[in-house]
């Protein structure tokens, strides 16, 4: 498919076949120094760890056409690291920074016809992963293991503006209190579905998560990080073991101080004190920033700034972003790294 027949206007977030993925093996204790290949398919043991005890994590990333024409990464260094703490979690190998980040540059360049131009809101979704494979059947790490890198062309999240959605407090837990919460391995995903589900059916955009131990704290919104702005000018976001630490997240804390001058907490976000937001929302890799309109708790719809409306911190908080990432603001020391 040439990229004469993509309607970037009409893009989502679906799988699309590109030309070419990164694949490297591990096996006698290292890392190949992996290839480009055009065969979208993996061809892997039956007794592969990934199948059956869910020895495997991933991450999400995105190249961006900058407004001056070159190509941007945005903090692939932070999705690298993220990405050894997943595999020291599982008793998988870590992927080297400097072979993850040229992975990622090796797959954007033989992909680059993919990537959405300046101005429509689009990127280039990358996604890593690590799997267990090779034949085995005992609950033990895997003889050998996959890296790979394959890409997506995506949109914007919200066609047609940002807009606050309204969530539902889940009774479900996404992670257990000393669990794999912190890890980015796909139990933590399946684990969250049913629940995302429901909240859907109900008309929700997605299921918000309580602390695993006493269900009287906010931790994750879906699969992203929660953040809420005070009356007062507080940025505040849930600090826990059973949190992954969103690359998002910790960006948005970083300029949240920085550059718009609020005190930012990591601590607690009690459900039962959510009037001290006046604005709120979820953050993640998709969609930079949800806005949250309502979370609705125990038949009860708390509403922060508007339901129909983005509070104006959140809409900095979003502008400041998305320009640097797109190459319109000038972003912290080390944060773009150039294709």
């Amino acid at each position: 498919m040439g990229n004469e027949s993509i309607n970037w206007d009409k893009l989502g977030f679906d799988y699309i076949k590109t030309d070419k993925r990164y694949l490297a093996h591990w096996h006698d204790g290292e890392w190949d120094k992996g290839t480009l290949t055009e065969d979208n398919q993996l061809h892997i043991s039956e007794g592969s760890t990934a199948l059956h005890y869910g020895q495997q994590c991933f991450e999400g990333l995105k190249a961006y056409r900058a407004k001056d024409g070159s190509i941007n990464l945005f903090r692939p260094d932070q999705n690298a690291a993220r990405m050894q703490r997943s595999c020291s979690r599982l008793l998988m190998p870590h992927v080297p920074t400097e072979q993850f980040i040229e992975a990622c540059k090796q797959v954007v360049r033989a992909n680059e016809r993919f990537i959405p131009p300046y101005g429509t809101g689009g990127a280039l979704y990358l996604r890593p992963f690590v799997i267990g494979v090779g034949d085995n059947i005992g609950v033990r790490t895997a003889p050998e293991f996959i890296f790979s890198v394959f890409c997506i062309p995506v949109g914007p999240y919200f066609k047609g503006g940002m807009k606050p959605h309204n969530f539902v407090i889940s009774s479900y837990d996404r992670a257990a209190p000393q669990g794999t919460g912190a890890a980015k391995v796909g139990g933590n995903y399946a684990a969250s579905m049913m629940p995302g589900s429901e909240a859907r059916k109900y008309g929700f955009a997605d299921a918000i998560y309580l602390d695993p131990l006493t269900h009287s704290k906010i931790e994750e919104v879906g699969s992203a990080n929660f953040f809420g702005i005070t009356h007062d000018d507080q940025f505040i976001t849930p600090k826990s073991p059973s949190v992954l630490p969103g690359i998002t997240r910790l960006s948005l804390i970083e300029l949240a101080e920085s550059r718009l001058g609020l005190k930012v907490i990591e601590g607690d976000v009690f459900i039962d004190k959510l009037d001290q937001f006046k604005e709120a929302g979820a953050c993640g890799t998709a969609a930079v920033i949800s806005p949250i309109g309502g979370i609705s708790y125990k038949d009860k719809m708390h509403v922060f700034h508007s339901e129909t409306e983005v509070g104006p911190v959140t809409q900095r908080l979003y502008q400041e972003l998305t320009g640097i990432q797109f190459g319109e603001i000038e972003g912290p020391a080390g944060w773009i790294v150039k294709v």
